[in-house]
């Protein structure tokens, strides 16, 4: 499904462990993938900022609620410069489930440090 002609992409990259370096890593492969013309959401970082990822109960929320968007999107994106977690193979084996293309990338500014 394409809005006003943009792809609908999950973004899937880390962020438990580091919070802080995965954080400013998501937000640069969010920052890539609308210079592609995507139309990218990256749920990891918006649910965090109203649930308590800490919290079991609240962490499933916010990955279930993430996971629900894979009915409408074009394309899983899979930012692998700091490697693939377990919410990211979740991610992408619920991208498969519902037949939604799943594309690996890297983005050498990131992995530098570089913050976009």
């Amino acid at each position: 499904m394409l809005y006003c002609g943009r792809p609908l992409i999950i973004i899937e990259s880390p962020y438990s462990g580091d919070v802080r370096r995965n954080t400013e890593y998501a937000r640069a492969c969010l920052l890539d993938s609308l210079r592609r013309g995507e139309a990218p959401i990256a749920s990891h970082l918006l649910h965090t900022q109203v649930l308590d990822d800490v919290r079991p109960d609240e962490r499933e929320l916010g990955i279930e609620a993430g996971l629900a968007w894979y009915r409408v999107a074009d394309k899983c994106v899979v930012y692998g410069d700091r490697g693939v977690s377990g919410g990211m193979i979740e991610g992408i084996e619920r991208a498969k489930r519902y037949g939604v293309l799943v594309e690996f990338r890297n983005i050498e500014a990131s992995a530098a440090g570089e913050n976009p």
